[in-house]
């Protein structure tokens, strides 16, 4: 796939670093089946490259990735959920051993907070939100967005989140411990391009030992937590309250959910 890339740009605007810039501005860098496959094959060329030492993903000012493509999940049913292909790019981009930074400008939401979720640090512009706004389509969140928030930002934060489909700010989404620096808009790429950089001329056997032993004390459990949350999210796309959300969403109105 290298080389014939529709949803993504891939740089190397720094020596030992690859930058992936998410390129679909028309629908705020959603991201659909093919960004994902796009990213997973770019970080692949990053593990497989021994010249690269670290990964820098973004968006543009407005957004870093609002969400999964909805239209995409419209046509799903839940025996479709099950076999769909996502979950093998988002486990495909989890197994890269090479540091991960999320450039975070604008909105990440939905599929957006779990891509910034997945990244091993974030740095935010002080205009990034944070949120897993998926109860407004009657679904939850089904790339670890639910796992991963709880670890990141505590059960009772992250219930609120969930349950609310409520935003974070950059500035509450740092004090959280989801982002570890916030910065103005411009500076938001050149900070994650000038850590990444600084990471790369680290010992690479020393950061590639670091992240794993990071991700397993962060993780433990994370495995049979992310199968139980991609199970439940199968399930609800058979549901009435399902299909009435996304709908609503897609034409832009109100939702009546009924709990069926």
């Amino acid at each position: 796939m290298a080389g014939a890339y529709r949803d993504i740009q891939v740089s190397e605007p720094i020596d030992g670093v690859s930058l992936i810039r998410i390129a679909r501005p028309e629908v705020r860098n959603a991201l659909r089946t093919q960004t994902l496959a796009e990213i997973a094959d770019a970080l692949r060329i990053v593990e497989d490259d021994a010249r690269l030492r670290a990964c820098v993903i973004t968006g543009d000012d407005k957004a870093f990735a609002a969400g999964a493509d909805i239209r995409e999940l419209a046509t799903l049913d839940a025996a479709a959920a099950m076999a769909d292909v996502r979950p093998l790019h988002w486990r495909s981009i989890q197994a890269c051993t090479k540091p991960l930074i999320a450039a975070v400008r604008g909105y990440a939401v939905g599929a957006g907070c779990e891509m910034a979720l997945l990244a091993d640090m974030v740095i935010a512009a002080d205009n990034a939100h944070f949120g897993q706004p998926e109860i407004n389509l009657g679904i939850i969140p089904g790339a670890g967005g639910i796992q991963r928030l709880t670890r990141a930002v505590g059960k009772p934060l992250a219930m609120k989140m969930v349950l609310t489909g409520e935003r974070l700010d950059a500035v509450q989404a740092q004090a959280a411990g989801l982002v570890c620096e916030v910065t103005a808009v411009d500076q938001c790429l050149p900070r994650a391009l000038e850590l990444a950089h600084a990471i790369s001329l680290k010992a690479p056997l020393a950061v590639a030992a670091a992240k794993r032993l990071v991700n397993l004390a962060y993780e433990d459990f994370l495995a049979a937590g992310l199968q139980a949350e991609r199970a439940a999210f199968c399930s609800l796309m058979d549901s009435a309250d399902t299909h009435e959300g996304i709908d609503a969403f897609l034409r832009k109105r109100p939702a009546q959910f009924r709990g069926e």
